[in-house]
């Protein structure tokens, strides 16, 4: 079988998220999203809310599995015997970090990380964007799925 993670802290997902998501779901058996959790950094959403969220949103792809984790990512995929990290690329400035990640990443533990270019239409989108549009009452119904949203919505109405 053969196994992939689409790693983030997804605070919110986001279209550009789900894109990644859905290509590496065309091209591995199963894939993994691993939410990560940094308890040293607070997010809008809980983490547990973004599992729910990633999987409504994720619910067409059959063969896709949300979950979180907490320290290196290459112990989760040696936990699940996944040999492979899907991480998109939205521009060089991306690509100059995650290089260096991956460049760890197969050193530690031998896992290969995969670059996928982003879809131009996402090319400039981040969670931290939306977070910080949305809350200054900007339109982001184009940037995440509708579910999301509401979601988002109700949360900085709260806040």
């Amino acid at each position: 079988m053969r196994r992939a993670v689409c790693p983030g802290s997804f605070d919110p997902i986001t279209n550009g998220h789900l894109d990644i998501i859905g290509r590496a779901s065309k091209l591995y058996d199963e894939v993994y999203v691993a939410v990560m959790i940094n308890k040293s950094k607070k997010g809008l959403f809980e983490v547990e809310e973004r599992i729910d969220l990633i999987r409504e949103v994720t619910a067409e792809y059959a063969n896709v599995r949300v979950e979180a984790f907490h320290g290196l990512l290459v112990d989760f995929c040696k936990q699940r015997d996944i040999p492979a990290i899907v991480k998109g690329l939205r521009a060089v400035s991306d690509f100059d970090y995650e290089l260096q990640m991956a460049q760890m990443n197969i050193g530690l533990s031998g896992v290969e990380t995969l670059f996928v270019p982003t879809n131009p239409t996402y090319s400039f989108l981040s969670s931290s964007l939306v977070k910080e549009v949305a809350t200054w009452g900007g339109d982001v119904s184009h940037l995440v799925p509708p579910v999301v949203l509401d979601a988002l919505t109700d949360r900085l109405r709260r806040a």
